[in-house]
């Protein structure tokens, strides 16, 4: 039944019950309504909440929604599918135990997967991340390289190198997930890995690890033993 919010009694509207109850009274259609804010004229708020989630099947399915499959949903533009996906992420971050990849203290190659995990481990595609260090280990930044099937010609030393040259990088580590959640390399990521350890020694940007991640898994190439640890840059040490 199609009600419209203004015809729901004041006090069992959502917003209402959310400041007279508290938010954990609130069913999952009612705090979709609120994010939505309004309806159509031929749909209410809640019932454009409600085709949501019939059509997310899952509200875990909420994670895996971007702006194009959001506004399919008849009632929902791209404004409201922003402020959903914004909400989303904002809920995602609000897991991390770390919130910038600065903060990363380089003990292990653990402290790098309990960064990227949360994020990397429901992705549907694979995405390779570079992570700069200075020659104190100290976290310059990171950058996105590439999103896709991982293989040699997508992910080029030329990419990686060039963004280390400017800003001064000592080294870098090589992140990427597998969508699979199986986390042991592919003969692709053996070679990419190897390619990348050649170019780095010739240019002196070493690449100290490179991590695979899985869900709540991962798998390094240092401690697995297929990069050395470098005298001149000890790491994880």
């Amino acid at each position: 039944m199609n009600v419209k919010i203004k015809e729901i009694p004041v006090n069992d509207r959502p917003r209402e019950r959310l400041l007279n109850s508290g938010v954990e009274v609130l069913s999952n259609e009612e705090l979709l309504a609120i994010l939505l804010k309004t309806g159509t004229k031929d749909m209410s708020v809640k019932m454009v909440a409600s085709n949501l989630l019939k059509k997310l099947k899952s509200l875990s399915n909420l994670k895996d929604v971007n702006v194009e499959s959001l506004t399919k949903i008849k009632g929902i533009g791209k404004a409201k599918a922003c402020e959903l996906i914004a909400a989303i992420e904002l809920g995602r971050r609000l897991n991390q135990k770390i919130n910038d990849v600065k903060e990363i203290k380089i003990g292990e190659s653990y402290d790098v997967f309990e960064y990227y995990n949360n994020f990397l481990s429901d992705k549907k595609q694979e995405y390779f991340y570079c992570i700069y260090l200075d020659n104190k280990k100290r976290v310059i930044k990171d950058k996105l390289i590439y999103i896709g099937s991982i293989n040699q010609s997508m992910v080029h030393p030329r990419e990686v190198f060039k963004e280390a040259y400017l800003i001064d990088a000592s080294a870098i580590i090589c992140v990427h997930n597998h969508p699979s959640n199986k986390v042991e390399p592919s003969q692709n990521d053996i070679v990419i890995t190897n390619q990348l350890v050649e170019a780095g020694e010739f240019l002196e940007v070493k690449i100290v690890d490179h991590i695979i991640i899985g869900r709540d898994r991962y798998f390094s190439f240092l401690e697995n033993g297929y990069i050395k640890i470098w005298d001149n840059f000890r790491f994880f040490v």
